[in-house]
């Protein structure tokens, strides 16, 4: 399943921001896969901080082959030393574990997380061990598709920022004035910036200064 927009969005932020639009047309349709279930979410994107997409895509697979389905009942079972074996640091391990537990006993509940607004759903993930606000605000986007999402914390979304508008740096006002601008269709937004880092349009540079 991928993040679901349309004409409707496109439309919207061509009519916002010419050179974001120019962007838009360019690299056109992007499908990016998104995980609807929530407690899978969580876990995926632990694992994932601070290793690569290739690591985080073997330990997932390791994962789902020794636990079958990942749910909170599954994942509970399993012991720390059991999920650290799968390749994960022994914190990671205790993260997930952690996770488990509080989705068991009640003290985390999935179902009110995902009725809550923006503000109140990043508050609540970012309380969980190993969760910080940028994995909650990534969440809230790639699971739950939430529609007006763009992160400061994302180095990536910085640097497409930095290629599409010409800025040497994105500081917080720079990237707030931007933020207004494309909202309430941030997340799609995201989508190009991220297509832009990651090189889509080969002409496009960095325009950060180069490090000495």
């Amino acid at each position: 399943m991928y993040f679901q927009y349309g004409k409707q969005e496109t439309e919207y932020l061509k009519s916002k921001d010419v050179r974001l639009g120019a962007v838009i047309e360019q690299i056109g349709h992007i499908d990016r896969a998104v995980d609807t279930d929530l407690f899978s979410s969580v876990v995926h994107h632990i694992i994932g901080q601070q290793i690569s997409t290739k690591a985080q895509r073997t330990i997932w697979k390791r994962m789902n082959d020794a636990f079958g389905e990942v749910t909170p009942a599954s994942i509970g079972r399993a012991s720390i030393e059991e999920l650290q074996a799968l390749g994960m640091t022994f914190r990671k391990a205790e993260y997930i574990n952690d996770f488990a537990e509080k989705v068991m006993n009640g003290e985390f509940d999935l179902n009110a997380v995902e009725n809550m607004s923006d503000t109140d759903a990043i508050a609540a993930l970012a309380a969980l061990k190993g969760i910080g606000v940028w994995t909650a605000e990534m969440i809230l986007l790639f699971c739950f598709q939430r529609p007006d999402i763009l992160s400061f914390d994302d180095l990536a979304i910085q640097r497409g920022m930095r290629m599409v508008y010409h800025h040497r740096k994105i500081d917080r006002k720079l990237f707030e004035k931007y933020r207004r601008r494309l909202s309430p269709c941030c997340s799609v937004a995201s989508l190009y910036f991220w297509a832009v880092a990651g090189g889509a349009i080969p002409e496009m540079r960095d325009y950060a200064p180069r490090k000495k």
